[in-house]
């Protein structure tokens, strides 16, 4: 992921050290995430959780896109947990 191994990212989430991050956006960006997933990150860390319309709204994407990498910093790079279902499903930090 970005600079690190898999390997050692996980070991990281694993251990809580990768939660511990400020999560500044040099950081979010040795993990591998891109310009726009780093936004929504920081949004979140700000706001306190993000939806896919305002991932779109400060992103400039589409719906489709948004989706896509909202579910990889889920599944991924594990920062984001997805909460609530349907159209009031929300993403905040793990």
């Amino acid at each position: 992921v970005g600079d690190l191994s898999r390997e050692t990212f996980d070991f990281f989430k694993k251990k809580g050290i990768a939660k511990r991050l400020d999560y500044n956006d040099g950081d979010l960006k040795d993990l591998g995430l891109n310009e726009r997933q780093i936004k929504a990150v920081l949004y979140v860390r700000e706001k306190g959780k993000i939806t896919n319309k305002e991932y779109q709204e400060i992103n400039d994407v589409s719906s489709r896109t948004a989706g896509y990498e909202l579910k990889e910093i889920v599944d991924v790079f594990r920062l984001l947990k997805m909460s609530g279902s349907g159209a009031s499903v929300f993403y905040e930090l793990t």
